[in-house]
């Protein structure tokens, strides 16, 4: 694969200081590579932080703005960030109003954060964590211990960015976010191979005229593989899996993310969005927000994730309420 890249040992060094200078007036550097918000948010609010690994651009430092994150922990490529910088940012972010930690559910960003947790004990921080793992192509809810966490994580953000703007308690944007985590699913559908970056080696194999529902972030084993299919036989395949998991009933209303995680085009994923909605409609279910982007990409990967989030009014308004963040804009 054919990428405009220099030494593979700068490469994450390189990356954050071009989007901190493409994204000037929302996002700067501080510290030892931590994504901060341009203008800090004040003390007596919560502050918000997350830790993950670079090469999925733009997230998760693309989600660092006013009414979203404070301050993202960039790892290396595809790798959680070591305790010492979380830990160094859990300081910086350190308020009476307290701080959210959003950890996805990955083996390296969880064993950090965990160690984290309890570095942060030991030292008096005021922070609480929400773990986001809402990837269905792992069986049980009553267990989600192996549920990886996907795009969800930018629902849960929204909504506890927006909770923390409006001043509500530590405790209080907690269970805004845990009630966002609990009421989401996602699903992700695969169509072509990721390489890594740094060093050209393949992480995935897809064969060129199938398709893997349930693939993970990183190329992780997906639930079933599948011939190729067209835009509304794909979600035929994956919608139903996702009301199913959630138990949506006719008469409620829900979110729809679709996140292309790399090479598919937005023509493709508005072609998928609509029949989303179809479908939806056809169950009596209103889809009253929606987002289509780039949100959480595995480089040049082919196929999107599909997130459904049941929304009452209250997350509703959450939704709602005015974010600008480099990967999104709620005006």
């Amino acid at each position: 694969m054919k990428k405009f890249l220099n030494d593979p040992g700068q490469l994450v060094d390189e990356l954050l200081e071009g989007f901190a200078l493409a994204h000037s007036k929302t996002v700067a550097l501080a510290g030892p590579n931590l994504v901060v918000r341009a203008q800090p948010k004040a003390a007596d609010k919560v502050a918000l932080v997350t830790l993950g690994g670079s090469g999925h651009e733009p997230a998760l430092s693309g989600f660092v703005g006013p009414g979203m994150l404070d301050i993202s922990v960039p790892g290396e490529i595809f790798a959680a960030p070591g305790p010492p910088r979380v830990i160094e940012a859990l300081r910086l972010a350190d308020r009476p109003a307290g701080v959210l930690f959003v950890v996805l559910n990955h083996e390296g960003d969880v064993m950090t954060a965990n160690i984290v947790m309890k570095m942060a004990a030991k030292e008096g921080l005021n922070v609480r964590m929400v773990l986001t793992h809402e990837d269905i192509s792992a069986p049980s809810r009553e267990d989600p211990s192996d549920r990886r966490g996907l795009v969800g994580c930018l629902a849960v953000i929204k909504a506890a960015g927006a909770a923390a703007e409006a001043g509500q308690s530590l405790d209080e944007v907690h269970a805004v976010a845990e009630a966002m985590e609990r009421n989401m699913a996602t699903l992700a559908v695969a169509v072509s191979n990721a390489t890594h970056p740094a060093t050209g080696e393949a992480i995935s194999d897809i064969a060129a005229d199938q398709m893997v529902v349930g693939m993970g972030q990183h190329g992780e084993a997906g639930g079933g593989t599948y011939e190729m299919k067209s835009a509304d036989e794909t979600v035929g395949l994956m919608l139903p899996h996702l009301v199913e998991d959630l138990g949506i009933q006719a008469g409620e209303q829900v979110l729809v993310l679709l996140n292309g995680v790399g090479s598919t085009t937005l023509m493709e994923l508005y072609v998928v969005m609509r029949r989303v909605r179809q479908s939806l409609a056809d169950q009596g279910i209103t889809m009253a927000r929606s987002a289509v982007g780039n949100f959480l990409t595995v480089q040049e990967m082919g196929g999107f994730q599909m997130c459904l989030a049941r929304l009452d009014a209250d997350q509703l308004a959450l939704w709602d309420a005015p974010a600008h963040c480099p990967a999104l804009t709620i005006q």
